[in-house]
């Protein structure tokens, strides 16, 4: 059952309305597939108790989705269980005690199910899912993340307002960044000026990659996970992958910047022929579109001399979604066939490389797939950003 809170106003909030489908439309699957429950589990960062429920784990969290009757969301945490009170848009929450997948285990004993076909949803860590199968030897516990997961690759009208929110805030980063960042700061303060951009603005991050090296002898190929504490300097090239987040959903945006100089000629031709391969890849991408059409577009880049280390396109929203594509010649093992829809929301990111790995840029953003192609979510230019210029 959703609430009417008082702190309905106080943080972002899915309506009644789109919850009421959402349901309608799990608990059809479910019965397709003769589930009493669903029992989601959730860990930080992870977003499919948020789908559920408007509630971005903190910690750990379980859910309990009945086929009928009312939800319970169970929080690890004792301490965190006031604010998801506050923060859900479900009555039923409770603590999960010294083991939450017992306290829900319980729950479906309550409900007397505890004998019925139970879906799981989410990468639920063994030792919760041995709790759950030694106190309900009777069900039949099944994987159910992909159905949940093929189920939210399409976005509702308010999912993609949302989107378009984290799309925003993530240019506002890419915004900082080409006001601020010069010569002499480390690349420990490039997160903070990426995060002061939208912390202010209730954005969250999601992910900030980035990495800086010599344009003249670069060492570095892709934007890194773990910043270091390298002292940027003129003539460097910074490369980028930035995702904000507003209540779970991000946008995407990667671009590079040269620092004090333009690009040199070398990264000069790379960035072009990135962009290409994106503007490429983008004019096949519609509904109906499959995976055979991007990658033959993406044959471009290995034509043009280059190859890729990163995804070539991806879906976002809800998590990290098929289609995870390549190239042909850098997958481990074929593609499976995809066939793109209406409101799906991808980022295309060709994260073009020498086949020595000593140079890369990466250029790319979500967008919203729709009949006759794809539109962007972020109003950021694509260009190769100068910086520390002085200007």
């Amino acid at each position: 059952m959703l609430t009417n809170k008082q702190s309905d106003t106080l943080y972002p909030r899915f309506s009644q309305a789109e919850f009421s489908h959402r349901y309608a439309t799990v608990r059809t699957i479910m019965q397709d597939a003769k589930l009493a429950a669903l029992v989601v589990y959730g860990a930080i960062c992870s977003q499919e108790i948020l789908y559920f429920s408007d509630f971005e784990v903190t910690r750990e969290a379980m859910l309990v989705f009945p086929a009928e009757g009312d939800l319970t969301l169970f929080i690890q945490m004792y301490n965190h269980v006031p604010n998801a009170r506050r923060a859900a848009s479900i009555n039923d929450i409770r603590w999960g005690g010294p083991d939450t997948a017992a306290e829900v285990a319980a729950n479906i004993q309550e409900r007397g199910l505890a004998e019925q076909k139970i879906g799981i949803v989410g990468m639920i860590p063994v030792q919760r899912y041995e709790t759950l199968k030694k106190a309900l030897p009777h069900a039949k516990l099944v994987d159910f993340t992909r159905q949940i997961q093929q189920l939210r690759l399409v976005k509702s009208a308010e999912e993609l307002a949302f989107l378009r929110k984290g799309a925003e805030l993530s240019d506002r980063a890419i915004e900082a960044l080409e006001h601020q960042v010069r010569p002499g700061i480390t690349e420990h303060q490039l997160a903070a000026i990426v995060e002061g951009s939208y912390l202010g603005l209730g954005g969250k991050n999601s992910i900030h990659y980035m990495a800086t090296t010599p344009m003249d002898h670069p060492e570095i190929c892709v934007p890194a996970q773990h910043l270091s504490s390298r002292t940027i300097e003129k003539g460097d090239i910074l490369i980028t992958e930035i995702s904000a987040q507003y209540h779970g959903y991000p946008g995407q945006i990667l671009r590079p910047f040269t620092i004090g100089t333009p690009p040199t000629a070398a990264y000069q031709h790379m960035y072009d022929v990135a962009v290409e391969a994106f503007h490429r890849i983008a004019s096949v991408i519609r509904a109906g579109a499959t995976t055979d059409e991007v990658l033959d577009a993406a044959e471009y880049i290995h034509n043009a001399g280059f190859t890729i280390y990163d995804d070539l396109v991806h879906s976002l929203g809800g998590g990290y979604l098929p289609p995870i594509l390549h190239t042909r010649r850098t997958d481990a093992r074929p593609a499976q066939p995809f066939t793109f829809k209406e409101n799906m929301t991808i980022v295309i990111q060709p994260n073009i490389i020498t086949e020595d790995e000593h140079m890369g840029l990466q250029v790319g953003e979500l967008v919203q797939v729709t009949p006759n192609g794809v539109t962007s979510l972020h109003r950021y230019p694509m260009r190769f950003i100068q910086c520390g210029t002085g200007r």
